[in-house]
């Protein structure tokens, strides 16, 4: 009888120990952060792609894609608003499932984290002042004074590389937070101009008075979801669910609600 309460106590707490260790198991056999949910890391500072709404809520492309992923794979979508290089952190370290802000594939980002197929172009542009007497085209980036980005990104690293490389070094560039403040800071005269992606750009414009987006395109690059190195199960579960997205028409709708065209 002894042996037998023995057992049963044992088999008890490997329920238990199972349970616990289950909080991270989804219904559909996916391994989340947390069972049931998909958290998604993001800076909500880019729009039209990820935004803070009145309420306190979060919208944009990206918000609705992840939203509609979420439900293809049985889950819940947690939204984890942060700044950019912490967005990128987060889904490294395990603290959310996936990664999307605008997020570009680069060489030194693929060392450190895996990437979903790729969902969107994005196109890097430059805002200056209509009245800037340093910056009126591209050639002149080489000559300013002072270019604005924000924090992490890739207008950060292409502009801060050195001259060798294409860039202007970091001696003629600062970075910024967020996309708004490095804006606030060409308004206010602190950087003669902003390379930043250019749907947000044009947000910015339209909300600042005198500033304007250069003619010539910075730089063309390709948007994807970010993953933990080696996960592989979601990555091949997400990207599965965006080509359904993008065969049955709903991600095209979503963009379209955000992105008018010209």
């Amino acid at each position: 009888m002894k042996k037998f309460v023995t057992l049963l106590l044992a088999l008890v707490m490997v329920m238990s120990l199972a349970a616990c260790g289950g909080d991270s198991q989804s219904g559909n056999g996916l391994k989340t952060v947390e069972a049931g949910k998909l958290h998604m890391s993001t800076n909500a500072e880019f729009p039209p792609y990820e935004m803070t709404t009145d309420d306190g809520g979060f919208e944009g492309i990206d918000v609705e894609v992840a939203e509609a992923i979420a439900r293809k794979l049985g889950l819940e979508l947690v939204v984890d608003d942060m700044g950019f290089d912490a967005a990128l952190t987060a889904v490294q370290t395990g603290q959310s499932d996936i990664a999307m802000a605008g997020i570009t594939v680069t060489d030194d980002r693929l060392e450190v984290m895996d990437f979903s197929d790729s969902y969107a172009t994005g196109v890097q542009v430059v805002i200056v002042r209509e009245d800037s007497p340093a910056v009126q085209s591209i050639d002149d980036l080489a000559s300013a004074a002072m270019i604005g980005t924000q924090k992490a990104t890739t207008g950060y690293i292409y502009c801060s590389d050195s001259p060798e490389n294409g860039g202007y070094g970091e001696d003629h560039v600062i970075a910024f937070d967020t996309g708004a403040l490095a804006v606030m800071a060409l308004v206010n005269g602190q950087v003669d101009a902003v390379v930043i992606d250019n749907e947000p750009a044009r947000a910015y414009v339209a909300e600042n008075p005198g500033l304007m987006i250069l003619d010539t395109e910075f730089a063309v690059e390709d948007y994807a979801i970010g993953f933990a190195k080696g996960n592989d199960a979601l990555r091949e579960a997400v990207n599965a669910a965006m080509k359904e997205l993008k065969d049955d028409g709903t991600f095209q709708s979503i963009v379209d609600r955000y992105i008018t065209a010209e």
